[in-house]
Order: structure tokens, then sequence, then C-alpha cells
């Protein structure tokens, strides 16, 4: 099979060929919109590349493949959304503790409990902060175009690997229906992991008995670390002089560039960051923005608003690095959320969060 450059292809699809030629031999799963292009998709590709196709009896048992697969040291990859990811958590926890590297797609739908098929924003939380038990996250890659998913299907394994960590595509439903000109990776021979199971007892002892658990913290703490410090990642343009810095990712953050666009032509000092890595939050951007920046505007597509906490946090940290404690009036920038709930928020609607912050109509939520 082979793809012509450029050519037209939907999101989902482009996720999952790009998977197939970063050298994914693996994948096991259970459908549910809006990501079952992906499933459908790797379950007659895979078949012409060698590699494996199941459709799992549960988003349970697919996790639960994942886990022996990605022991074996065959790059895997599953994909969900909503609760079907949620029934995934017990795995990708798992996946953390034996530092057993795999991709779970998570195209976003709203809602909670069963929600609905819906292009949304709204599991921010639960990727970012790691949704099963423990204290282990996951690297977290949010793509605004269908050529960036394809691009961050592919550094999604190379990072996987390279920390021994589950690396999460958190894209959306609009992103994975809609079609887009996009070129293809090129194909990579499959390699099999040297730590990887192979018929005798190699890797590292498993369960919950004879391990040293404050060492095994020690060692997950600095490996998290040089995560945060070497690899966020993220798009801004015009925040050095910004009186006001839009924060967005994914779709609504692809629509944020043409609003700060048009607001910038109308004059206003308006710039934006667009987060690449949901996990580990892009913090250094922010070292960038104007020190007289008068707030942060979060532009979601979540009922409750969910990233506007990492701005939050963020903008304190730096506040606090640069001696400011509100004493003389000196208080970290405020930072504004409109939640958008579903969809991808328009240009315009966006430009109108920008005109009720200026109005006092939109209260700080920080």
């Amino acid at each position: 099979m082979s793809t012509v450059k450029g050519e037209m292809i939907k999101g989902n699809e482009a996720i999952a060929e790009a998977a197939i030629r970063a050298g994914a031999r693996f994948y096991a799963g259970y459908p549910i919109t809006p990501s079952s292009e992906i499933m459908e998709y790797m379950s007659w590709r895979l078949k012409e590349v060698g590699g494996a196709f199941v459709q799992a009896e549960s988003e349970i048992a697919g996790i639960n493949m994942i886990i022996g697969s990605a022991a074996c040291g065959v790059r895997s990859i599953t994909a969900s959304s909503g609760p079907g990811i949620s029934l995934k958590q017990e795995g990708m926890t798992t996946l953390s503790d034996e530092e057993l590297p795999a991709v779970v797609v998570n195209v976003v739908r709203y809602g909670n409990g069963i929600g609905t098929l819906l292009s949304a924003q709204c599991d921010y939380h639960r990727e970012t902060r790691g949704g099963g038990n423990g204290d282990y996250r996951c690297i977290v890659l949010c793509p605004a175009s269908v050529q960036e998913a394809a691009d961050l299907t592919v550094e999604a394994f190379d990072l996987a690997e390279k920390y021994r960590m589950v690396s999460v595509l958190m894209t959306e439903g609009a992103l994975g229906q809609m079609m887009e000109p996009c070129v293809l990776p090129e194909m990579q021979a499959p390699k099999r992991f040297e730590w990887g199971f192979d018929g005798k007892y190699t890797n590292k002892k498993i369960g919950i008995f004879d391990r040293d658990s404050m060492k095994e913290a020690v060692a997950l703490n600095a490996k998290y670390n040089k995560v945060k410090e070497t690899e966020q990642r993220w798009e801004a343009q015009h925040i050095e002089d910004a009186d006001y810095v839009f924060v967005a990712y994914g779709m609504p953050g692809r629509a944020t560039i043409g609003a700060v666009e048009q607001l910038r032509a109308e004059g206003h000092k308006v710039g934006y960051i667009r987060p690449i890595t949901a996990w580990p939050f892009p913090e250094k951007a922010f070292e960038q923005v104007n020190p007289d920046v008068k707030g942060y505007i979060s532009i979601e597509a979540n009922a409750t608003g969910q990233l506007v906490d990492d701005i939050a946090l963020t903008v304190m940290r730096q506040g606090k690095k640069k001696g400011s404690d509100c004493s003389g009036g000196s208080c970290p920038a405020p930072v504004y959320c409109n939640p958008h709930v579903y969809g991808v928020p328009s240009t315009k609607a966006i430009m109108e969060d920008y005109a009720k912050v200026l109005s006092g109509e939109m209260k700080e939520v920080y």
C-alpha cells in the first residue's frame, strides 16, 4: 500500500498510517466513536506489514494485550475515546509501573459518563494527571492539524521509548474526522527492543513484593523531572509585547491563532501560546511573555475549564520567581476562562471573549 505524499487524508487514518510507518506492529482495542477509523484502518493495514491486530472483547482486554506486546519489545498502540480511555486506566498505570512504552490515542468526545459524540477537550485533567492509581504521568501530545497529528504520532513512539513511559496522543473528535493534506512520514523498519521478553526472563522483576519502593520513587521523580526540563513543546507568537496572551491547544488553539492575527491587525497587543505538550506543560513559554502583561485568556472546549488551572499555576510560580507577592499592588497577571463546552470555538467567539475581558464582563478565574 502506498500513500501519495500530500494527499487528502482523514485525521484518524493519518494517525493510523503514521503509526504503521513508525514501526508499530501491534494494535488491540475496541471500537468507539469518534476513534473507530483508527481501529478499522489498522484491521487491514497491519496485515499488509506483517503485524498483528486484535479486536478485543473490551477496552480493558485491549489495554492488557498492549501490556503483553509492549513487554515483548514491540511498538504497540491502542485508541479510544472518553469512557473507553477511562476503562484503560488500570492498564496504563501498569504499563507505567513496569516502565513499558506504548502509545494511547484519545480522540476526545464531550461529556461525563457515556457522554456524547461531540468533539471536545474535557479529558485534559485525566490525561495530564494520570487517570489511574499511583504517582505516574504520561507524556501528552496535542495536535492542531492532521499533519501535526501524523508527525506527533511518530514522536509519541520515540518519546515513549526514550523514557520508558506511556505517550498519549490527545486529539479531538473534530480533528479525527476532518480531512486535510498530509505528508506522511517515511516508512521505518520495525525493531524489537533488546529489553523485551524473548523466552528468557530478561525483564526487571515485577509485582508488589520484594521491591524497594523508596528507591523506585527517587528514580521516578528523576525521570519525570528530566521530561519536564527537556520535553516541553509549544508554539507562540507576539507574546513579548502582548498586553493579553491567549492560551489554547488543539483545534481551539488553531482557531485562537486566527483570532490573534485579526486582533493584531486591528491594533490590539495580543499574543498566543499553543501548548503542544499538555504534560509536560510548557512553562518555559511563559518566561518569554511581556513582564507587564495584563492577563491570560484560556480558550477551551469543555464545560468547567481545565487548562486554565495549569496556566494559573505557571503564572503563580513565575510570579514567585520574580519576587511578586502582591505587596505594593504587584500580583501575578489574572487568568480568564470562558469554556466553550464542545466543538471548536469560532474566531468570532474568541474575539468576543477578548472584548468581554476588556469590558470587565468576564471575571478572572484566578
